[in-house]
C-alpha cells in the first residue's frame, strides 16, 4: 500500500474557481475568523495576529490565467527586536500575484507566475504568504533604535579608534 504525501494544512484558504471569473474581474473581500488568525500567529511566528483582511481584485490574465490586485492589512503583535518587548502594530502592503495553469507556467518558464491546481487559487494562502513575505523579520517598536555600543555596555564617547590610529601614532613619533 503506497501513502499519498498530506499536504500542509492552510490556515486561512479562500478558494476561487478560475474558470468563474468574469472577464472584467471580481472583487473580492477576505477576512480571517479568530481561529484562523491564531494558526496564522503560530505559522508567522508572533506572538498574536488580531485582523486579518484584503481587498482583492481576480481577473483573467493571458487565456487561462489569473491576476490578482489589492492590498493586505494585519492587526496583530511583534516582539521588537532591540527591548524584546512586544508591540501591537497594524500593517498594510499591496498584492500582486499571477497564476497560470501549471502545465502552461512550467512550459513557458514563467517565473513570476504561481501554478493554478486542479482550476483553483487560493486567495487566502495567497494573503498568508504575502504577509508571511513582507513582514519585517527584525520588527522595531515605532520610534525605537538600536544605539552603538549598548550590547556590550559602552557608550556614544567612547568609540573605538580607526584600526589606522596606532600607525598614525608611530607615524608621528618618528618626525
Amino acid at each position: 500500500m503506497t501513502r499519498t504525501p498530506r499536504s500542509p494544512a492552510v490556515e486561512f484558504s479562500r478558494p476561487i474557481e478560475v474558470d468563474r471569473v468574469p472577464r472584467t474581474g471580481s472583487h473580492e473581500k477576505l477576512r480571517a475568523e479568530p481561529g484562523e488568525c491564531e494558526k496564522l500567529a503560530r505559522r508567522l511566528a508572533v506572538p498574536r495576529l488580531f485582523a486579518l483582511t484584503a481587498a482583492l481584485h481576480a481577473a483573467p490574465w493571458r487565456g487561462g490565467g489569473l491576476k490578482v490586485t489589492g492590498s493586505l492589512t494585519a492587526e496583530l503583535e511583534q516582539l521588537s527586536v532591540v527591548s524584546l518587548e512586544p508591540f501591537r502594530t497594524t500593517v498594510t502592503f499591496p498584492v500582486e500575484r499571477y497564476f497560470l495553469p501549471a502545465a502552461e507556467a512550467d512550459a513557458d518558464g514563467a517565473e513570476d507566475a504561481d501554478p493554478i491546481h486542479n482550476g483553483v487559487v487560493d486567495l487566502g494562502e495567497m494573503v498568508a504568504e504575502t504577509l508571511s513575505l513582507e513582514l519585517d523579520p527584525y520588527p522595531r517598536r515605532p520610534g525605537e533604535v538600536f544605539a552603538a555600543g549598548t550590547a556590550t555596555g559602552e557608550d556614544d564617547a567612547a568609540k573605538p579608534a580607526s584600526p589606522f590610529s596606532h600607525l598614525e601614532k608611530l607615524r608621528n613619533k618618528d618626525r
